[in-house]
């Protein structure tokens, strides 16, 4: 399993502190929770923070883009380098042709997609996309439950992906903790993203090996 802390859920004013923390005790990606106000009712960072973080830590970045004009972020995310994009389906007319720009700068490109938005919407792009990003809370805010809903969703979307795409790694944002996470895998979910509970603990080694190793 591929663990992900949200930054979110980071202390801000010790941030490179608890980066650290976190990836010295076994964090694969870093998950970026970006957003503008406007999609979602919070503002979190914007470019000069990924930036630090690039220069900053040897390890991939995945910027989930919780705004509704994402073209505008890509070029710049871009020539920072992050490793991951992912856009919210219901606030792009055009997917395929944001997907295909993402993947025009090397990038691997993804689809979020909130709690109440049909998994079978993303079906037509499937073969296109790097990977999906389900949330399992409504996104905005960290500390939220987990809405079982989402365990049916990462089912369909393994089974479609399996005819279409088997490469396609899903991911899942929202609430995850050791007791629900073995069902989020057996589901099949391949990321998995925790803010909370990973920045939460004194020692983010014990949140994060019960996540990978269940």
């Amino acid at each position: 399993m591929i663990i992900a802390p949200s930054i979110l859920s980071a202390d801000f004013l010790n941030l490179g502190h608890d980066l650290k923390k976190v990836i010295n005790a076994g964090a694969d990606i870093l998950h970026l929770d970006v957003m503008d106000g406007h999609f979602v009712p919070n503002l979190t960072f914007g470019y000069p923070i990924i930036k630090k973080l690039k220069q900053n830590f040897d390890i991939p970045l995945d910027a989930h883009l919780m705004i509704t004009n994402p073209e505008s972020y890509i070029p710049v995310l871009a020539e920072i380098g992050v490793d991951y994009i992912s856009i919210h389906q219901e606030t792009v007319y055009h997917l395929h042709r944001y997907i295909q720009m993402i993947k025009d700068y090397g990038i691997k490109a993804g689809i979020a997609l909130n709690p109440a938005t049909p998994i079978s919407t993303v079906f037509p792009i499937i073969e296109y996309l790097d990977f999906v990003l389900i949330m399992s809370v409504n996104p905005g805010f960290g500390g939220q439950k987990f809405l079982p809903l989402a365990l049916r969703k990462i089912s369909d979307l393994k089974n479609k992906a399996a005819q279409i795409n088997p490469d396609l790694l899903i991911e899942v944002d929202g609430g995850i903790n050791h007791e629900n996470a073995k069902e989020i895998k057996k589901a099949g979910a391949d990321i998995l993203v925790a803010g909370s509970y990973i920045f939460g603990s004194d020692d983010p080694s014990i949140p994060i090996n019960l996540l990978k190793n269940l």
